[in-house]
């Protein structure tokens, strides 16, 4: 009977069926196997209502869909360019800050090439850079913010880990710690684009934007009411004035008076349906999250994670083989999952057996982001792949061998994350 439920569950997965029904019909199983009682499932269901840092979740995606549906990405790119237009390879570093930021604001790396695409591609042909160099920089560019607050996988991976830091016994996770974390490795991401930018387009024409001091005060006057919207974020929470919900509570309010009030680009008409959608995918994701959690009670309850930490230290000895290893599995993941079906089916093994080999939970969350991040341009499920090739009518596999270049260099960059955890740390400890 058992064989045949698991064979059911796996032609549902292949069939399609909702993530959240694969994920709590293994649950269910597998405390049937355990002769547990399958109302266990409901208090485990329950206990994600208990988690405060719940509340950053739809209130930081509202912010992200309004933002994301005015006029914020064209504000972004002038400012952009009237500040960094001048430096060698200059619209090539626009490109990398606005998308960079904008992501991070939104929440979305999809809706950053939607956005940004349409403005960045033609700019930098205009510029004279190479059409397969633009194609590269603007789709790999789309998933830089994730690492930047207000990081929605970080948040996620935040409220994952402080919902086991009792079953694994070990302090709560911060959700600070981790926007900490995640600032120093999402600028050298960019840092070393923008180095590989430069390097590339050596030797080609491509002009420079002459700087020009009235057009940056213009162009900070426009964008006026959204540059304060990363100091209270910031401010607030690194401060410690403000917890994580109390800032996403600001934050979509400043949003919501900023876009409707005062640059009056969402009519009032507009906002039940971005509230409409905004929480369509948030109930999406805590549906997810909910049954991820009974599923991770399972896993402790079956002793999963030390069977698995028992296997692996069998034939891995060193943090330092544990830790490429993990890049790889990670890698082939974010090439065939979406970032938060990996980080809710994922986290729970990983963690526990993590923290066996002495790996920061912190340290571990931003390598996890990161590896996802890549992942976004990986086939086969690369999101942002299948996103450009609608927005610029390419086909995949041409946007594909334009990203690899760059996939290289994020590569670089998420080797040096992984084996250099005062990356990730240094600001945090």
């Amino acid at each position: 009977m058992i064989t045949i439920a698991i064979i059911l569950l796996v032609l549902l997965a292949l069939m399609g069926a909702p993530l959240f029904a694969i994920i709590l019909g293994a649950a269910a199983l597998g405390f049937y196997t355990q002769q547990t009682e399958l109302a266990v499932l409901h208090i485990d269901i329950y206990q994600l209502s208990n988690s405060v840092v719940l509340m950053a979740l739809p209130l930081f995606t509202f912010a992200g869909f309004l933002l994301s549906e005015s006029k914020t990405a064209d504000r972004m790119l002038r400012l952009s360019q009237a500040a960094f237009g001048w430096m060698p390879g200059g619209m090539a570093f626009v490109s990398l800050i606005a998308c960079a930021f904008f992501t991070a604001l939104t929440g979305g790396s999809g809706v950053t090439i939607v956005a940004l695409g349409a403005l960045l591609f033609p700019a930098l042909v205009k510029g004279q850079y190479p059409e397969k160099f633009s194609l590269g920089l603007v789709t790999s560019s789309g998933s830089l913010g994730l690492l930047l607050v207000p990081s929605v996988p970080l948040l996620i991976y935040g409220i994952i880990a402080q919902q086991m830091s009792q079953q694994l016994d070990m302090p709560p996770v911060e959700i600070v710690d981790l926007y900490l974390g995640g600032l120093v490795p999402a600028l050298l991401m960019i840092v070393l684009l923008y180095g590989y930018c430069v390097w590339a387009t050596r030797g080609t024409d491509v002009p420079r934007q002459a700087f020009d001091f009235r057009e940056l005060v213009e162009a900070l006057w426009e964008a006026r009411w959204e540059l304060p919207l990363p100091v209270v974020v910031l401010g607030g929470i690194f401060s410690g004035f403000l917890v994580v919900s109390e800032a996403a509570a600001v934050t979509a309010l400043y949003v919501l008076v900023v876009e409707v009030f005062l640059y009056r680009e969402i009519s009032l008409r507009k906002l039940p349906g971005i509230m409409r959608e905004s929480m369509i995918m948030v109930g999406g994701i805590l549906l997810i999250l909910a049954v991820a959690l009974a599923f991770t009670d399972f896993l402790v309850y079956a002793g999963v994670p030390e069977k698995l930490f028992a296997f692996i230290q069998t034939h891995v000895q060193s943090k330092v083989a544990f830790l490429v290893l993990l890049n790889i599995l990670l890698l082939l993941l974010g090439a065939m999952l979406d970032i938060f079906a990996a980080l809710v089916i994922m986290v729970p093994l990983i963690l526990p057996v993590a923290l066996r080999y002495g790996i920061d939970p912190v340290h571990l969350g931003i390598i996890f982001v990161a590896n996802m991040q890549i992942g976004y341009i990986t086939p086969p499920v690369g999101m942002n792949l299948f996103i450009a090739s609608y927005r610029f009518k390419r086909r995949v596999t041409e946007l594909f061998a334009s990203t690899i270049p760059f996939m290289l260099v994020l590569i670089v960059a998420l080797l040096l994350i992984t084996y250099i955890p005062q990356l990730s740390l240094w600001l945090v400890r």
